[in-house]
């Protein structure tokens, strides 16, 4: 595709499926002839385009490859072609491989900024539907999947339509207070009526009153099952929790005075109702003794671990999970990436 504008400069735009080159001359490239700057957009267009090497456009028109890779990198340099991209989910991209490689992630996918502030439902929706569209196309035949309880995770098995047939089991028990629909157990058993697999369920609190009552459940046939399927998970979605009111589940299910003497250890983050401290390491507060959860050696385990963690107030928890070396992805949004992209510059993250 290709345009003219006579008033505003000259406008080639190459747009393949994925990504749009284009040759722009304006007021800041006004150093480029005429003759050059078409000569270079036509380069750029047999070269990203049409997927000619630098060789054959070199032998075609008589002059060197180290000419013609010239002549694309100044076209970059200055502004003369540009390159956009086009992706099927509205995801910063430069943002993103920033975030990925400040901790070391196999993935990162931050959420380009809407235009207008959003109310925490409708961010939750996006993050949900891009997480349900990676899990989508990441998901084999030979996967076992692993969903702790969130509402952003609830919302991504909503959007999921299709789904490799593989186990889903559920992370952690469920939390008391929330109506039927959005319970843990209901989400596992979603996501395994989508993809036909077996489902493994856990039928209990997930935060219980004592240590006896927990080793009681822990001995429960179906709880056992499930516990022993968190040996043969290959992919987990998570959500990230901050030790803060609203932001935690598990927080806003303990005492006052529970909280204040876990926040006392360090605690700043929590998945699914293991805790970490700002480095990233595991706590071990006693909360360990009355959660039914998969505890963290076995998430650690897992191969990929895909981490939910969105919306500012939560930017020290994703920076202290992020150090733990948990998890492998990342979903999360604009505002929440810049926050914690900050926070690694503070205070780099060790690999």
């Amino acid at each position: 595709m290709q345009a003219l504008n006579d008033r505003t400069g000259h406008d080639v735009n190459i747009a393949p499926k994925d990504r749009r080159y284009s040759a722009h001359m304006s007021a800041s490239n006004r150093s480029w002839s005429l003759l050059d700057a078409v000569e270079a957009a036509a380069i750029a267009h047999r070269f990203y385009v049409r997927g000619e090497s630098k060789l054959e456009i070199a032998n075609d028109v008589g002059k060197s490859r180290f000419k013609i890779a010239r002549v694309l990198e100044r076209a970059l340099h200055e502004g003369l072609v540009r390159i956009e991209f086009s992706l099927p989910e509205p995801v910063d991209v430069a943002l993103s491989e920033e975030l990925r490689s400040a901790y070391g992630l196999r993935r990162a996918f931050v959420l380009e900024r809407a235009e207008k502030a959003e109310a925490r439902p409708v961010l939750r929706q996006r993050i949900g539907s891009l997480a349900a569209r990676l899990l989508s196309e990441i998901v084999t035949d030979e996967d076992v999947i692993g969903l702790s309880w969130a509402r952003s995770v609830n919302v991504m098995t909503e959007h999921i339509r299709t789904l490799p047939r593989c186990p889903i089991v559920q992370l952690c028990g469920v939390q008391a207070g929330l109506d039927r629909r959005d319970r843990s157990v209901e989400t596992v058993s979603r996501l395994a009526g989508v993809s036909g697999g077996e489902s493994y369920p856990i039928y209990a609190p997930l935060v219980l009153p004592d240590r006896r009552t927990t080793d009681i459940l822990r001995r429960q046939p179906g709880i056992v099952e499930t516990f022993r399927r968190f040996r043969d998970l290959t992919k987990a979605v998570v959500s990230i929790g901050a030790w803060q009111p609203n932001e935690s589940t598990v927080y806003d299910a303990l005492s006052p005075a529970e909280r204040e003497s876990i926040a006392k250890r360090g605690a700043k983050a929590e998945v699914a109702a293991r805790l970490f401290d700002a480095d990233g390491n595991a706590l071990d507060t006693g909360l360990s003794h009355h959660v039914l959860a998969i505890s963290h050696e076995e998430l650690r385990r897992i191969p990929e671990v895909i981490a939910l963690g969105y919306t500012t107030p939560k930017a020290e928890a994703v920076d202290a999970v992020l150090r733990s070396g948990t998890v492998s992805t990342l979903v999360t949004d604009h505002d929440t990436a810049r926050r914690v992209l900050t926070l690694a510059e503070r205070r780099p993250p060790s690999r």
